[in-house]
């Protein structure tokens, strides 16, 4: 897939100067490109300990993003998912450390341990005081002799950034990073692997699977399982951290690995909470991209024991712009509907014709969502059918408390329930359809007349005319049909609906912004589904008569 860089080659120096440009002058970086990739802090002064970190690039905003007071005194970076060397280790060491000595927070991979250790030996031969801690929270692999250090290290560059910025000694800060890191756990799944910049992507993880415990970098996991949705994707991954937690109060950091959306990562936040560990998450940090693995579909959840001293060290302010703060995990509060919002609920009858009846058109409705939005994609953002089947499941869910014997009230109580459970412009078109359908009934209009007056009002309210190619289109043909019978509106309806491929220039809803070649050949998703209700309704009355 094509990607916004240059080269791979200047890909993360250009990326650190589009950081230090943003940054509010409060970053810097060393003279030393390309092989010297350091950023630091333009307000430090050598009093307080130093803190630094880093690793491969990649995982943005770790590093260079968490630089600054609070947290991360610089921030040494590698190229793509690679070490730094030890001169920009050195340097980076050299360039902050003062009499108050220096802390380095190493990620447990080969490579990392090895540069970031050896530049320590060279920095104490130069006399400086430095202290390393090797984070090793990944517990996807339990057997592992050398678990891998992921997004719990962001919990030990907080709580020993908020530490070193209050004056304390680098005995102490080194002491409360190894706590961090002897209590913290961590585990991710993905959906899909990651784009490296300038490699082919490797397709490992089937559509329909997703990848449990799996590395930032990449790497495989320890096993593919069916993906079946948000709660049992989250119910899987506590499945595996719940052995590493003990009894009391926990702190969870739910971070995007990438290319989940920030939709996707309230929905598992509020599964993390509403999981079998829920109540003993007290705070949060995120949902948000912190530590993460490029493009890669994913998340990962930490958690870390926490006490009044976590808590202290977490909330503390810090000026890094990609902390997301850390927040209690409070309970829905719920506020009154205002007045004359409150829904108005009629006065249910039964008829259990009726009834069968509408639960026959809703069920065809939702067996034609995949369809509709499958056409729906073509010319707009692919959900007419989740709107309509979602407005009709909602039908099929209130039919015992309408009024099914009336059919002026139940007019009126569909375009009520359209208009509270129907997103969409299509929504509010189709309960204005509903209500001034039950309005010309109540003033003596005939099934036929009392739709018509409907589809008079949205043409009003609405702006579209036949010809607009919206849904209209088989809708208008349709009802001045429906005289002559359900077949004959059923064929009216499709007519219009298949010659809406042929309109290239919408007039009016989403496909007005359109190209005309994405338009071509393709029927206008509403007029579909109007077409594809009318024709089973026809087939309906058949099949029951």
């Amino acid at each position: 897939m094509p990607q916004f860089i240059n080269s791979r080659e200047r890909l993360v120096n250009e990326a650190i100067d589009g950081t230090l440009r943003t940054g509010g002058g409060r970053l810097a970086r060393l003279d030393g490109y390309p092989h010297i990739r350091v950023v630091l802090r333009t307000d430090w002064d050598k009093s307080r300990v130093a803190l630094i970190s880093g690793g491969g690039s990649g995982h943005e905003p770790s590093h260079a993003g968490f630089v600054g007071k609070g947290m991360l005194t610089a921030a040494v970076c590698g190229d793509v998912f690679a070490s730094p060397s030890v001169d920009a280790v050195l340097a980076g060491i050299l360039a902050v450390t003062g009499d108050a000595g220096c802390l380095l927070i190493v990620k447990n991979y080969t490579g990392d341990r090895l540069n970031f250790g050896l530049a320590a030996e060279r920095a104490r031969a130069f006399g400086l005081n430095v202290s390393m801690v090797v984070v090793d929270d990944d517990v996807a692999l339990p057997d592992l002799p050398q678990p891998r250090g992921v997004a719990g290290t962001l919990f030990v560059h907080k709580i020993a950034g908020a530490l070193a910025e209050q004056g304390a000694s680098l005995d102490e800060v080194t002491a409360a990073a190894q706590k961090v890191i002897d209590g913290v756990a961590s585990i991710g799944m993905s959906l899909d692997t990651c784009t490296v910049p300038g490699s082919p992507k490797e397709e490992r993880i089937a559509y329909g699977k997703a990848e449990l415990g799996l590395g930032i970098h990449g790497e495989a996991g320890i096993e593919q399982v069916d993906f079946a949705g948000a709660a049992e994707a989250m119910a899987m991954v506590v499945d595996r951290l719940a052995p590493s937690m003990g009894d009391g109060k926990y702190v969870a950091l739910l971070n995007n690995l990438g290319g989940a959306t920030p939709l996707e990562m309230a929905v598992l936040a509020e599964e993390l909470v509403s999981s079998r560990i829920g109540p003993q998450i007290t705070w949060m940090i995120g949902p948000a991209p912190m530590m993460t693995s490029l493009d890669m579909q994913g998340f990962s959840v930490s958690a870390l024991p926490v006490g009044a001293a976590e808590e202290a060290a977490l909330t503390a302010p810090v000026a890094p712009w990609a902390w997301p703060g850390c927040h209690r995990v409070e309970k829905v509060e719920l506020r009154p509907l205002p007045d004359g919002l409150t829904p108005i609920q009629p006065k249910p009858s039964k008829d259990d014709r009726m009834a069968a009846f509408l639960e026959r058109c809703c069920n065809a409705l939702i067996a034609a969502e995949a369809d509709l939005n499958a056409l729906d994609a073509k010319s707009g953002d692919g959900d007419t059918g989740s709107t309509l089947a979602a407005a009709a499941r909602a039908l099929v869910e209130a039919r015992d408390r309408l009024p099914l014997a009336d059919a002026t009230q139940l007019y009126r109580a569909i375009g009520l329930e359209l208009s509270q459970t129907m997103g969409g412009s299509s929504g509010v078109l189709l309960a204005i359809f509903f209500a001034a359908a039950g309005d010309a009934s109540a003033s003596g209009q005939n099934a036929v007349g009392s739709l018509q007056a409907g589809l008079d009002r949205i043409r009003q309210v609405g702006g579209a005319s036949r010809g607009d190619r919206t849904m209209i289109d088989a809708l208008e043909p349709a009802l001045d049909a429906l005289s002559d019978g359900l077949e004959a509106a059923a064929a009216a309806a499709r007519s219009g609906a298949d010659h809406t491929a042929s309109i290239t220039k919408a007039k009016a809803g989403r496909a007005s912004y359109i190209a005309e070649a994405s338009l071509k050949g393709h029927n206008d998703p509403g007029a579909e589904a109007v077409a594809r209700l009318f024709e089973f309704m026809a087939s309906d009355a058949r099949v029951t008569s």
